[in-house]
């Protein structure tokens, strides 16, 4: 599976921004989609999961309220909308995608090359 991740961009504290990560190389329907983020200085932090039906959503407590994540399958495509961002959210966000459902911050198999989301104060 090959991830594009997109939609990274400077914004404003405050602002709104819509992350995509779209697959190529085979259908993501069966897998579980994860966004990443990688702060300057600092190690890669989980954001946010959804499962391969879009049932079951999972965010980090730095996100939650604050972002959502969705899938469409038809598209092979995730999405994460991040809203009300800080500059603390300042960082490369990447997609990945695994197989299974369980401990869904780890074991990801694929990976994005990750898009710059900058957030100014």
């Amino acid at each position: 599976v090959q991830l594009q991740a997109s939609g990274g961009g400077l914004v404003q504290a405050g602002g709104s921004l819509r992350l995509s990560c779209t697959a190529s190389g085979r259908t993501i329907r069966s897998y579980l989609m994860g966004w990443f983020r990688q702060a300057p200085g600092k190690e890669r932090e989980f954001v946010a999961a959804i499962t391969w039906n879009g049932i079951s959503r999972y965010y980090a407590d730095s996100v939650k309220g604050r972002s959502t994540i969705s899938r469409d399958n038809a598209k092979n495509t995730v999405y994460l909308q991040m809203n009300s961002l800080k500059p603390e959210d300042t960082a490369v966000y990447y997609c990945a995608a695994r197989l299974g459902d369980s401990e869904v911050a780890g074991g990801y198999a694929y990976w994005g090359q990750g898009t710059l989301v900058t957030v100014s104060s």
